[in-house]
Formats: C-alpha cells, structure tokens, sequence
C-alpha cells in the first residue's frame, strides 16, 4: 500500500510542478541537504502549507478521512492519520 501511495501524483504549487510524493520527498531532502543550516522547515519550497500539498493528495486518493472545498483546497483532514501515513512513506523510501 504505502509504495503505491509515494506514486501517487499532484500539483505542487511552490514547485510549479507535478510530480509524484515520491518526487516530492526527494526534492525536500535535496533542498535540505544544499541549504544546510539555511533550510527553512517553515518554507521549504517558498509557502509555509508545503506538507499540506501532500496531505491534499492523500484526502484526494481517499487515504485519509478529510475534505476539498470547491477550489480544491483542503478543508478538513484527520492529520493524525495524515502524518502517519507520511512517516510511513519516509520511511519506505529507505527500503
């Protein structure tokens, strides 16, 4: 479940992009390890919501209990469950 769930893809708007979660978490880590002790955790990709990105993506595909308003935007999310199924990505992406 959780490797098709890093496949699963969305537009970033911070990147202007769509890319995969997978991608996703690849281009924060690359970011991370460039800027060094000048990587902001609050802005990453230039918005503070960056992990809600992600979290949209997961309501969207129905992983997570939550809901989209009309723009697409994310409403409503049970983000405990949301952040255990990131931790559960991350750490996959190690195996």
């Amino acid at each position: 479940m959780v490797e098709s769930i890093l496949d699963l893809k969305f537009f970033s708007e911070d990147l202007e992009k769509t890319l995969s979660i997978r991608e996703y978490f690849i281009d924060l880590l690359t970011t991370l390890w460039e800027e060094e002790d000048g990587f902001s955790g609050k802005r990453p990709s230039g918005n503070s919501g960056w992990k809600y990105e992600v979290y949209t993506c997961l309501v969207k595909h129905e992983i997570v209990k939550g809901r989209l308003g009309e723009d697409g935007y994310l409403e409503e999310i049970d983000e405990p469950k949301a952040k255990k199924v990131v931790l559960e990505m991350i750490k996959m992406l190690g195996k």
